[in-house]
């Protein structure tokens, strides 16, 4: 086993994942996972797969892929001879192509281009026409908002005339009557997150003062996660792609624990309230939270 192979597979284990859970996320063959930690790539079906093998590794286990391709790229096959195979394919199957399809290969940019003109020009009349109609439109609604605003004046003009000294009293009698108002319930104590310990990559967390837990989990770019009871229960284990969410409700669950793949841009909230982390998640970018709940 190379020392690529050591550190995927110590990423991979940090996470509590096997090679069957990898295979899940990835899709990739458990034994091409198993090559790659083993450094045997001899089993893989070309230089390129090796490539993108080791790179959907990497962001499964929440590993920078470049960051690895640099680290060791000793270790790690370059494709470039499968790259000038291809290129000189192209080359070879260019110059036996006939005069008529050259021809026609050379007049495609024109006809691209005289079709992106045409395109244009159609969405320019397009937005023009829905323009003249947009402001007929608020022409007529400025119309009617005025018609309707003089009459409004004067149903409140004639209303006013109507009230008589006898009404004034009334009402004055009618304000005197009303009972007073009920006290205001007691506000509820608000719910309280609390950091239990820290140890090395897992941070615990005590939530109380509600019966209610709300989960809910987001990120601005690609991470894996894993949501459990404290029985050992998965509630979801995928990766959450970039502007996606996951939430859920565990008001009846004592304990939940999460894994989190890339910690940076990743918001963890609880009841609508955002977690704030004790471990700085630029730093320690995998990490464990478990969120206790104390019920009252």
């Amino acid at each position: 086993m190379g020392e690529l192979g050591n550190r995927l597979k110590e990423a991979r284990e940090e996470k509590n994942m096997s090679l069957d859970d990898l295979q899940t996320i990835t899709k990739i063959q458990k034994r091409y996972l198993l090559g790659i930690e083993e450094g045997n790539y001899g089993i893989m079906p070309g230089k390129f797969y090796v490539r993108a093998f080791i790179k959907q590794y990497a962001e499964a286990v929440g590993l920078d892929p470049e960051q690895i391709f640099e680290e060791f790229k000793s270790e790690i096959p370059s494709t470039y001879d499968d790259e000038e195979s291809v290129e000189l394919s192209r080359v070879k199957t260019h110059k036996e192509l006939p005069k008529s399809a050259s021809k026609a290969i050379e007049m495609l940019p024109r006809i691209l281009v005289f079709g992106v003109v045409i395109a244009v020009a159609i969405v320019i009349w397009v937005i023009s026409q829905q323009n003249n109609g947009s402001k007929n439109d608020m022409a007529e609604k400025g119309n009617s908002s005025s018609q309707v605003e003089d009459v409004s004046k004067e149903n409140d003009y004639s209303k006013a005339n109507d009230v008589t000294g006898e009404d004034a009293a009334s009402e004055e009698t009618a304000e005197k009557d009303k009972p007073a108002e009920e006290e205001k319930a007691p506000d509820q104590p608000a719910q309280s997150i609390a950091v239990q310990n820290t140890q090395k990559r897992t941070t615990t967390y005590e939530l109380s003062g509600t019966d209610k837990f709300e989960l809910e989990i987001s990120s601005k770019e690609r991470t894996w996660i894993s949501i459990k009871n404290g029985k050992g229960k998965t509630f979801y284990s995928a990766n959450l792609e970039g502007g996606q969410s996951q939430k859920q409700d565990f008001s009846a669950e004592e304990e939940v624990k999460i894994v989190i793949g890339y910690m940076p841009n990743t918001e963890i909230k609880v009841n609508g309230e955002v977690l704030k982390y004790e471990l700085d998640p630029t730093k320690v970018t995998t990490q464990n939270i478990n969120i206790i709940h104390k019920k009252e």
